[in-house]
Formats: structure tokens, C-alpha cells, sequence
């Protein structure tokens, strides 16, 4: 919205033309404002990639529309764009713009503002990562850090907005703003003429999906629009499950670029009976999808930016889908670095490709050795284990799947026909988040001549079974931890109980072993937290 600075000066233009487009949006209506929508200063037109690989998986013609080759990293300098060029043509003695924003928004109005030459100020919470505060300072941008949250900071905002006479750009709830994004729909159909059966859009606000879903049932109405959302954010389907807008009373944050309460009024407007179907994806799901995004263009999206090709993938297990054209977009790559090994952890499990089992062994020797060759030579991605008592031990693994849950199902079986309680920890979200990071912890005075060794190995499938072979069953094994990193390498860090008469033996054995090893006996880590 505008914010007039006076009584008797009002800034023209966006609020009533909101108002008019509410009560009667007609498809030809928004059509012409998407083709006459001004997004080329600052946007270039995106590549509809090809997936060869995601597309044997599925079956499918599946494509993905790159959105994060934009100059931000993200489609939001479209809508920025076309809102601030819209407002300064109706009102040529406009000062400046303001937003309220943590994200991709705040980037695409400080880029746009920059090429209007108009003076730009972005109200970001107190705890935007500097990251982001500097990405929006290197456009020229003024950034006003208030609040905790994106509430606190839009509201400081509309208040700077009403003193200095600026006007607030609205992140999604508005219909230029849509009219930008919608020129990706335009894009997609000259870029692809032939048939597409549909189209999958994240959701936070409505923007993106409000501009696509507008623009293609006014041109394509066979094609679908299959709104993604995360099931902890999920605005949009609960709207629709109402029947009208609903305030979610909090968010999940891991897909931030969709993190948001209630889907915005045009948006809804917009939206609400162009939208084919909704489908919701958790986070394990989401981190898949960046993962298939990188294998088949080398490119690492955010997390909302995978929001939609998770959705695609969903959509055709759900319904058996088969030889159709399927488009993804991927919205935005503004991701943190240091949340990608949370990604690379998840991804596996999210698409079935790995179990966690939390599995009770008897407490003697070659237990080990004995529960690796029940699992044969799978690539074990985690192992881990502390003695607790005399008699049972309890290990935390994590087994590396090719043919998903029927494997994990089979493989469950095997072990519990074995004699060996089993539990899947695989859905367990406290076991994915902390356990499997906690286990260990100090065995007291239960563990007697504890040796405490490091070894590393080329890591391939069955290379854990080929060492506990050569370890044998002489020395029980007091702790083991053992992840695979990604790397080319296999580490392992290993207790063994060594009776003092056994010393030169256990040395000797060493030596055999021909893997390199660090004795770690009297690390500090192992002296203060494991000993």
C-alpha cells in the first residue's frame, strides 16, 4: 500500500487500482498487466532447463525454470520492480520506497529503487544475518535493523512510510507486484510452446503462485497449477480447507523464503479458484529436492526455491502420473552456507535412500563384526555405540538404501528373525535432529584398560565390514563411532578393552591392519567427555 505523508497530499495510484482489481479481476485484465508488466531494467529472461536425470526417475518431461539466475538470486525483483516503476509513474515526485523484509523481497526493491534512482530504506529484524543486511547495502539500500520478527519490522516500516512520505512495496499483496511474477508464466509458454499438463509454484504469500496461476488459466486453462507448500507452513491449504483466509498461529522456518502466516487478500482473490491442487512436503523432502536440483544442473537452490520440484515429485508418486511435461520453478538460491550439511544429511533420508536404526546387540566380542555381515555390504553412512553394561549394547546406524523402504522393511525383518530387537528411527525427528549426535557419553568405571584409536580408510561399500574382519573378535570394542562425511575416506573412532599382558599383541595387530591410525588415549576431548 501507499502512505499518504499529509491530509491533503496522496500518493495515486496502487491503492485504488488494488481496490478496482479486487472487486472485479477479469483474466484479460491481468493478462494485459503481465504483458505490459516493466521487469527487463533489472530481470533477464530464465532458462527452462531440462532434467534428464529427474525425468527417467519420474517417467516425466520434467523441467525446471531457473529462477535463481536472477541478478538476486531470485524472482523478487520482478514484482519489485514493476510495483515501484507502476508507483513512480503515477506519482513522478516520489521521494523514495520502503519495505519490510529478511529475504529475497529486500534485495529485489533495493535493486529496483537503485535503477529508478530512488532512494531506498529496508526495514530488516535484528536478527537478519549479516549476509543479508550486506547484500542489501551493496545496492545503496538504507538499512533500519528493528524488531525480532518480520511483524515488528513491517510495522516500524508503514510508520517511516507515513512520516517520510515513502511507499511501502508490499512483498506479494499486490497485483502489480503478480503482474511481475507473472512474466516467468509468460516466459514458460514462449519457451515451451508445446504442451505442459502443469505447472508446480511454492507458496508463502500468494505472489508467485497469484501472477503464474493468473497469466497461465487466461492463456493455457488445460495446464495445471499445483500450488507446494511446506506442512509446517502451510497458509494456502489451510485457506482453502476454510474456505477463506486463516492466520496459522506459527510457522516452521527451515523453508524461510515461504515462511508465512496468512496468504495476502489479492493473493487470495487471485488464486483461489485458479489453483488446481495443493500438496504439502516435509523437510526431509525439500532437502531431497535441492540435492536432485544440484545432480542434474549443478545449481544449489534455498530451501523454498526446491519447495516446488519436491511437490512435482510428490505429486507423481501420489497420482501414477506417467509421459507427461512437468515444470518446477526453481524461486531462489539464497542459501546459507553453513546449512548445507543440514541439507546433505537429510536429503538421503528424504528420498528413501537411508535408515536409522537404533539396534540391541548382545555386549560381547565380533558382535560387531556379526551385525555388519547381517547388514552385508550396504554403505553404512553412521555408526555409533558406548558401552553401558555387561550384557546388551545398543547402536545407532545408519544404512544406505537402493531400492527404499521395502529394502529398509526387508533388511528390519532379516535382523529381527536374527534375534536382534530392532527400532526404525528413520520418522523420528528427535533421533534425526539430537540423538544420533549424542550417543556416547562417559562409560565411568565399567570400562577397564580402554585404548581410544582413530583410524582411516578408502570409504566404498562393504569397506566397514573388510575392517571389523581384520579387528576379529579378540578385543571387545568399548566405543565406536563411525559417519560417512561425504568424503573419500572412511573415520572411525574405536575404544578397546586391552588387558596390560595384551599390549605388544594389540601393537602387533596394529601394524597388520596396514590402515592409518592415531592413538587418541589421552586426547582431551576423550579425557573430559568419553572416558
Amino acid at each position: 500500500m501507499i502512505i499518504p505523508c499529509s491530509p491533503r497530499k496522496r500518493l495515486r495510484g496502487f491503492h485504488d487500482n488494488n481496490q478496482v482489481l479486487t472487486r472485479a479481476m477479469r483474466k484479460e485484465k491481468f493478462l494485459e498487466k503481465v504483458l505490459t508488466a516493466r521487469v527487463y531494467d533489472v530481470a533477464r529472461e530464465s532458462p527452462l532447463d531440462f532434467m534428464p536425470r529427474m525425468s527417467r526417475r519420474l517417467d516425466n518431461q520434467t523441467y525446471i525454470k531457473r529462477e535463481d539466475l536472477q541478478p538476486v538470486f531470485s524472482f523478487k525483483c520482478r514484482g519489485a520492480f514493476n510495483k515501484i516503476f507502476q508507483v513512480l509513474k503515477e506519482n513522478p515526485e516520489l521521494s523514495g520506497v520502503i519495505t519490510a523484509s529478511a529475504g529475497n523481497h529486500a534485495q529485489g526493491v533495493a535493486l529496483a529503487a537503485k535503477k529508478l534512482h530512488l532512494k531506498a530504506t529496508i526495514v530488516m529484524p535484528t536478527t537478519t544475518p549479516d549476509i543479508k543486511v550486506a547484500a542489501v547495502r551493496a545496492y545503496g539500500a538504507k538499512v533500519v535493523l528493528y524488531g525480532e520478527n518480520f511483524d515488528a519490522a513491517r510495522d516500524h516500516a508503514l510508520i517511516l512510510a507515513k512520516k517520510e512520505a515513502l511507499a511501502f512495496i508490499h512483498p506479494f499483496d499486490d497485483y502489480d507486484v503478480m503482474a511481475g511474477q507473472g512474466t516467468i508464466a509468460h516466459e514458460i509458454i514462449r519457451q515451451h510452446p508445446g504442451r505442459i499438463d502443469a505447472i508446480f509454484v511454492a507458496v508463502g504469500g500468494g505472489g508467485l503462485i497469484g501472477g503464474i496461476a493468473g497469466f497461465i488459466k487466461a492463456v493455457k486453462p488445460e495446464t495445471k497449477i499445483i500450488a507446494v507448500e511446506p506442512d509446517d507452513s502451510a497458509c494456502f491449504h489451510a485457506a482453502r480447507k476454510a474456505g477463506r483466509r486463516v492466520k496459522l498461529k506459527e510457522v516452521g522456518t527451515f523453508a524461510d523464503g515461504v515462511a508465512v502466516k496468512q496468504i495476502g487478500k489479492n493473493n487470495w482473490a487471485m488464486t483461489k479458484d485458479l489453483v488446481d491442487d495443493v500438496v504439502l512436503v516435509n523437510t526431509d523432502q525439500i532437502c531431497a529436492a535441492i540435492k536432485d536440483t544440484y545432480e542434474d544442473t549443478r545449481a544449489i537452490c534455498e530451501p523454498s526455491g526446491a519447495l516446488s520440484l519436491a511437490g512435482l515429485k510428490k505429486y507423481v508418486e501420489l497420482h501414477g502420473i506417467k509421459d507427461q511435461t512437468l515444470v518446477a520453478i526453481n524461486c531462489g538460491a539464497n542459501m546459507n552456507f553453513d546449512r548445507l550439511r543440514h541439507v546433505a544429511e537429510r536429503a538421503e533420508i528424504g528420498e528413501n535412500r537411508e535408515a536409522l536404526l537404533a539396534i540391541e546387540i548382545p555386549e560381547r566380542p565380533g558382535s560387531f563384526k556379526r551385525l555388519c555381515q547381517l547388514i552385508g555390504h550396504r554403505s553404512i553412512t553412521e555408526f555409533n555405540y558406548r558401552y553401558a553394561d555387561a550384557t546388551t549394547a545398543h547402536v545407532f546406524t545408519g544404512v544406505q538404501l537402493t531400492h527404499g523402504v521395502d529394502e529398509k522393511n526387508k533388511l528390519i525383518e532379516k535382523l529381527n528373525n536374527k534375534g536382534y530387537n530392532v527400532i526404525d528411527m528413520t520418522g523420528n525427528e528427535v533421533a534425526k535432529l539430537h540423538t544420533r549426535y549424542m550417543i556416547g557419553g562417559q562409560a565411568g568405571g565399567s570400562v577397564n584398560n580402554e585404548l581410544l584409536y582413530r583410524f582411516q580408510f578408502p570409504d566404498k561399500p562393504g569397506a566397514l565390514l573388510n575392517f571389523l574382519m581384520k579387528v576379529g573378535d579378540r578385543w571387545n570394542i568399548s566405543l565406536f563411532h563411525y559417519r560417512n562425511h561425504g568424503s573419500n575416506f572412511g573415520r572411525i573412532l574405536m575404544g578397546f578393552q586391552v588387558d596390560r599382558e595384551d599390549a605388544r599383541d594389540f601393537q602387533t595387530f596394529l601394524k597388520s591392519i596396514d590402515i592409518p591410525y592415531w592413538d587418541e588415549t589421552a586426547n582431551e576431548a576423550y579425557q573430559l567427555f568419553l572416558k
